[in-house]
């Protein structure tokens, strides 16, 4: 008798332990949040605020903090976060706490192309508006760029941003009617003629090494082009 009275009580505690949980549960998935928190993920310079990122935290006409957890849909807010043209990636989980945690990736832009409206071209080669918030100090484009040369264009940017010497000095790139490329430095108004981007490696090895040698012979400032289309050998003409 004493051994079922023992199960008996077991049993009931077990019972009240799973009620008192699922009590809890059904309670804390019904009540608001508490509050939102946004945090922006590797980059110093803000391209969209956080009052911006704010907006788009709506769901069902409501902001997130007044609606109850199990109606919340994060993989919506995700989406909808990330379909900001300023934004690569966002995710949106809860704490344990009930808060809202918004972590948000930001764009890249590798330069921006001066045209009407101007917008940036970002690291993985898409267009991108410029931003309210901040200016960034990219390399300026000039001329048509459209989706027939925008390839190009983030191959030779990828090429000039990841190398030390052409991301210190090349400030400008130009694109003319035939899609073909030019480059202008920081300290020196002559005109780089790159062309295609056909042998680029080697048009830009050629460039360097020529710039280091009529940098010694302090011969810079009297060239008005410096032309790489030509094989394995850097053509200048003089101002």
């Amino acid at each position: 008798m004493h051994k079922y009275k023992n199960i008996a009580i077991v049993i009931l505690l077990l019972f009240v332990v799973v009620f008192l949980y699922a009590f809890s549960s059904v309670r804390s998935h019904h009540l608001p949040l508490e509050k939102t928190s946004i945090e922006f993920v590797g980059k110093d310079h803000l391209l969209i605020s956080k009052d911006m990122v704010n907006k788009l935290l709506i769901q069902n006409q409501q902001p997130v903090e007044c609606m109850p957890k199990d109606i919340l849909d994060l993989n919506e807010l995700e989406s909808k976060i990330s379909s900001h043209p300023m934004i690569k990636n966002a995710e949106v989980y809860l704490t344990v706490n009930g808060e809202v945690k918004v972590e948000v990736e930001q764009r890249t832009p590798l330069a921006r192309v001066i045209s009407e409206p101007s917008f940036y071209v970002d690291s993985q080669g898409k267009m991108m508006p410029l931003s309210p918030e901040y200016s960034a100090r990219v390399v300026l484009v000039h001329g048509n760029v459209d989706a027939s040369n925008l390839e190009a264009l983030n191959q030779l940017l990828r090429h000039v941003t990841s190398d030390d010497f052409l991301n210190l000095y090349v400030t400008e790139i130009s694109v003319n009617d035939e899609n073909q490329f030019s480059l202008f430095m920081r300290t020196y108004d002559f005109e780089v003629v790159v062309g295609t981007l056909e042998n680029l490696n080697e048009k830009m090895k050629n460039f360097k090494a020529f710039y280091q040698k009529a940098k010694k012979d302090k011969r810079l400032e009297s060239y008005k082009t410096v032309n790489l289309q030509f094989n394995r050998q850097v053509v200048c003409t003089k101002i």
